[in-house]
């Protein structure tokens, strides 16, 4: 892993690495999955969700990382399988106050910790496991994505593997959301920065079927914590077979908040205007694994409203 303190200008990497698993472990580190910074009241902290599945905090910025024992000493542990794409802690969740940390993992589903890591419970009641003979198991779902809500503690979302879900009650409980998306099948999940009840996913037609539904892609969002969706496809191609990934799709923080995606076909997407109209910005790259966007002093959003307003007045898309 390595670190950039100018913007990306340039990257210091430390010599010995820094996620290393400690000697005892008998494993070894395959790949970084999903870097979380923490809140801003606690400067320094960073996540990391890794496969094997485990879980890392640095306390000094990403130079060092020490390995989360409480979860990987978990005795589901040995039980955690592997997804199509690997055994991976890839989202990471952290409340405000720092106690309250969830972790979605493919496969082993949704585990959550009280008291800022040390110990961890499986919290999976609700997400169905249809591919396992118990379909409702105390662990083991394949959760492909979670994220908070900005306004409401104790509300998340997730993408499921075939099923979207809400809980109200720091995963206790998740309730479907799926009523109104053409599938429930996906990989990613998006909230808004500030708007309680805002969060974008991007369905796909089925586990067998990793295509946009229709071969249409569409982004949709829903405004009321999931009773209903709005398709959201103005400025996307009409034929469209490429998927996107859990961490192919970001929100910035801007004002009204930037939404950004890039499919497995190389295309990267952008929308100023909280993804009611979309632009293409890059295409013909290589697979697109990771999208991140951020606001600095307003430029990178107004860089896009730009380039947007001038794709729609050429291409008379409404702006």
């Amino acid at each position: 892993m390595a670190h950039s303190d100018d913007l990306g200008a340039t990257w210091t990497e430390p010599e010995q690495g820094a996620i290393k698993f400690p000697d005892g472990t008998d494993a070894a580190l395959e790949r970084i999955w999903q870097i979380y910074p923490d809140s801003a009241s606690r400067p320094g902290v960073v996540w990391a969700g890794c496969e094997p599945i485990s879980v890392w905090k640095s306390t000094d910025g990403g130079e060092h990382f020490e390995l989360n024992r409480g979860l990987w000493d978990h005795p589901h542990r040995s039980e955690w399988g592997a997804g199509y794409g690997g055994a991976a802690a890839h989202s990471i969740v952290v409340n405000p106050s720092g106690e309250n940390v969830h972790v979605a993992m493919s496969t082993g589903g949704v585990y959550r910790s009280l008291d800022g890591g040390t110990s961890w419970e499986a919290r999976n009641k609700g997400i169905s496991a249809y591919f396992m003979p118990d379909p409702n198991p105390e662990f083991g779902q394949c959760v492909h994505k979670i994220a908070a809500d900005a306004a409401v503690e104790g509300r998340l979302y997730a993408q499921n593997h075939h099923g979207v879900y809400r809980t109200d009650d720091n995963g206790e409980n998740w309730v479907s959301i799926a009523d109104g998306l053409p599938a429930d099948f996906g990989f990613v999940m998006l909230t808004h920065p500030r708007r309680e009840g805002t969060a974008w996913v991007i369905p796909i037609k089925a586990d067998s079927e990793r295509i946009p539904p229709d071969g249409h892609l569409a982004v949709h969002r829903t405004d009321d914590a999931g009773n209903t969706w709005k398709r959201l496809d103005v400025g996307l191609p009409d034929h469209e077979y490429n998927a996107v990934l859990r961490d192919a799709a970001a929100v910035d923080s801007a004002e009204p908040a930037g939404v950004y995606f890039g499919t497995r076909g190389g295309s990267v997407y952008v929308s100023a205007d909280e993804g009611e109209s979309f632009i293409e910005v890059a295409s013909h790259l290589p697979d697109v694994l990771c999208v991140r966007a951020a606001v600095v002093s307003g430029v990178v959003s107004a860089a896009v409203a730009a380039e947007l307003a001038a794709a729609a007045a050429a291409s008379s898309l409404p702006a």
